[in-house]
């Protein structure tokens, strides 16, 4: 017997998948994705905000160890001062730190976010500090933006709601 067996019904010889076969795995297979696409990103959005909630963590940490080591300077007014700034760090100063040394972080980009830090005014010792945390594609890497400040914990204002305190418990991000 030949390894290619003939269909009595229709006379033909069974060769392997039909097209409507192929095309029903190529359907099943595309409802697969569209279920789990979506559920990706968002999950994918949640990891970013949470990882920028700790990163402003990490600055307002930084930002106090600095004040602490450079009273005359009070808080850092730049990142990159918080970082390494293109040294080895074995001797830190005042305009590079060594306190963040996440080099990412540092220049003010990670995980989907831009993070900047803004001193109230420009007379040493700075008193206060505001570090904020920003989305750089919204709706994509993340859903809102972070605050921190010397003062007060990260909180996260996200558009057309008010400011409230973030919450790693309640799942993370902007609370919707």
């Amino acid at each position: 017997m030949s390894p290619v067996s003939k269909n009595s019904w229709s006379g033909r010889t069974a060769r392997g998948f039909s097209l409507v076969e192929l095309m029903v795995v190529v359907m099943v297979i595309l409802v697969i994705a569209a279920i789990a696409i979506p559920s990706f990103v968002h999950a994918r959005m949640k990891a970013n905000e949470a990882s920028a909630v700790s990163s402003l963590n990490v600055i307002r940490t930084a930002e106090l160890m600095y004040s602490q080591t450079y009273p005359e300077e009070g808080f850092a007014p730049t990142l990159a001062v918080l970082g390494p700034n293109s040294t080895d760090c074995e001797h830190p100063s005042k305009s590079a730190s060594c306190l963040i040394v996440d080099e990412d972080l540092a220049s003010g980009v990670k995980n989907g976010y831009s993070f900047d830090i803004a001193a109230p005014s420009m007379i040493r010792p700075s008193g206060d500090f505001t570090a904020t945390a920003t989305p750089q594609a919204g709706g994509i890497s993340g859903r809102c933006s972070f605050v921190v400040s010397a003062a007060t914990e990260v909180t996260v204002a996200p558009s057309n709601t008010s400011t409230s305190h973030f919450q790693m418990s309640d799942g993370g991000g902007c609370g919707q």
